[in-house]
């Protein structure tokens, strides 16, 4: 894929504009089917539970997604791009700053 094309380029640049939840969700609602929605969660998921070295079985059955599908989320997630495993990162990292605030 050419992350250079213009096209991405500018995904990726509202996405970084995002000024809040509610921001986020309207936009992926727009841009999006639900039904998408939906599969990009999963996805999300899976990847948070492969990270914990959850067995494929339990992950099948908590989030819906085919064995193949949550195959391809694990080659992603232990790839070279590292997106999966930054985010999860870092989301975890934000989540318990806020719990220890007091924010959660």
């Amino acid at each position: 894929m050419d992350w250079n094309k213009k096209e991405f380029s500018q995904l990726i640049h509202a996405f970084l504009s995002l000024d809040s939840e509610s921001d986020a969700r309207h936009f992926l609602r727009d841009l999006m089917t639900e039904k998408e929605i939906m599969e990009f969660s999963s996805r999300f998921k899976a990847a948070e539970m492969l990270a914990q070295k959850i067995p494929y079985v339990t992950i099948v059955k908590e989030t819906g997604l085919s064995s193949t599908t949550i195959a391809r989320v694990a080659k992603w997630f232990n790839g070279k791009e590292g997106g999966y495993r930054a985010i999860i990162h870092k989301f975890h990292q934000n989540n318990s700053i806020q719990s220890r605030r007091g924010l959660s």
